[in-house]
This record gives structure tokens, sequence and C-alpha cells, in this order.
């Protein structure tokens, strides 16, 4: 499994890891995630080393990739494109990317990345009133309280309005291991809600968002998931006229790499 890094277009420097030669497929994580916590992701890099090339790289600001202020989400744009031409080796790249990365991998394919296909695992739209929307200064209270020099409080917020945790549970996390590996990429935690926008508003998709989408695109959903999220997948689903939405064994936001490895294959055989 070789490890390596590339300079984004703003000099930042992204790290990945590979498996396998072939046509490229490359894992984008959501909030919070980056390789070192997703062993699920080197699970389908080995499942699928025999035919493709699967990469899975850190998000900026995660792991053992950089970050260069001031964000922006065309930067993560530019990031993943120099990843296609780099290990990707600038051939037909599919994007399978996890909840708020599926956001991510849609703007940037809207922006022009070099993209062949989408493959995304429970997008979180919230796009009616299945669940509490996010708050409207959301982006600008992950902000602040990072400014504020206050982590814990943005990684607290981000559990407590994005992925709904009750408060009693979040104070018992913050004693816990994990909680300071959490804060360190709490800065991160607004990149996804700028990715985000609108899209978990409590209001229909924008029509004209994601318009220029006309690649196939696969989205899935666990079968043993919250209803929300299954409502989100379905929302992006019916937004994309090139887009199959497929119910997948898994629960509570989540898959098992000998379930998501014969997946992808399945898809890019298919299209």
């Amino acid at each position: 499994m070789p490890h390596g890094t590339v300079t984004s277009a703003d000099g930042t420097t992204i790290a990945y890891s590979a498996w396998g030669d072939g046509d490229p497929i490359v894992i984008i994580d959501g909030a919070t995630a980056y390789r070192a916590v997703t062993p699920e992701n080197e699970k389908v890099g080995e499942l699928l080393a025999g035919s493709f090339r699967v990469i899975n790289y850190d998000r900026r600001g995660r792991g053992e990739s950089g970050d260069t202020a001031p964000y922006a989400v065309e930067r993560e744009f530019e990031d993943l494109a120099a990843i296609i031409a780099g290990p990707g080796e600038g051939r037909a790249a599919t994007v399978f990317a996890w909840s708020s990365g599926g956001f991510l991998a849609l703007n940037a394919a809207q922006a022009g990345v070099p993209v062949a296909r989408l493959a995304l695992f429970e997008p979180p739209a919230v796009a009616d009133d299945s669940r509490p929307p996010l708050p409207a200064d959301y982006v600008a209270r992950l902000e602040a309280a990072v400014a504020a020099g206050k982590p814990g409080d943005a990684a607290e917020l981000f559990l407590t309005a994005a992925v709904l945790m009750p408060p009693e549970f979040v104070d018992g996390m913050r004693a816990s291991e994990m909680w300071p590996g959490l804060e360190a990429v709490a800065p991160t935690i607004s990149y996804d809600g700028r990715q985000v926008g609108d899209a978990m508003s409590g209001q229909p998709l924008s029509t004209v968002r994601w318009n220029r989408v006309s690649i196939p695109v696969l989205v899935m959903y666990g079968e043993g998931t919250w209803p929300f999220l299954a409502a989100g997948a379905r929302a992006v689903a019916d937004l994309l006229p090139t887009a199959t939405l497929k119910a997948v064994p898994g629960e509570n936001h989540s898959t098992t790499a000998d379930v998501l490895a014969p997946a992808l294959s399945a898809f890019i055989e298919e299209v």
C-alpha cells in the first residue's frame, strides 16, 4: 500500500494512500473523518485492488494533510483534482463519498473537476421536516468557536446540531479518550458546513445547484438507517436525472467494506 502526497493548487500538501492498479476510485470522507480513523476505507482498497486503483486521502486540515488559510470550498475541489491528476494518473475517476463528503463530491463535479461517476453513501440532505434543519448560523458559530480557541465547543455544536446527539451524551464524550482527536479536526467541521450550504435547511434542494452534473450517480443508504437519512438520500437522487437510488445492508449511517466494495464494482461495470 503506497503512501504519498500531492500539492494542491494553493500549495497545500494533501496526503493519500493507494491500493492496486487500474481506473481510479477516489474515496472522500465525511465530517471529522480521515484515513487514520476510517479502517473500512483501507479494507475497500484491499478488496478492490485487483481491478482498480483505490485512493483515500486526508482532506485538508486533517490527519497528515496540511491546510492553508483562508478556506474556500474551491480549495477542496482543487485538492480532489490534484489527487485525480497525481495518483489517479488523470484517468477517468469514480469518486465515492461518505456522508457530507457527498456534497463536496457533487460540488466538485458541478465545478468541472474531471469525475466519471459519483457514488454517495447517505448524503445527509435535509429537504423536508423529517428532522430539524441545521441552524442558519451554524457555520458562523463553528468558526467563532474555533477563533475563540474553543474547538471543543465547535465539536459539540456539530454533534448536537448536525448529528442530533443529545447534549448529555456529548458531556460524557468530552471526558473520553477520543475527544482530543475530535478537537484536533474541529477547525475543519465548518469546511463541511460550507460544502453543505443550504442542503440541510429543511427546504427543497435547489434545482440549479447541481444542474451541470450529468455523469452517472449512485446514491446509497443503509436499510437500517435513520428515516431522515433515507429521506435525504432520496431527495438527492430525485434531484439528479442521472442518479440511481440503492438501499444496501447497513445500519446507523454506515456499511461494511464487504458490502460496499462489490456495490462500487457493480456500479462501475454497469455504467
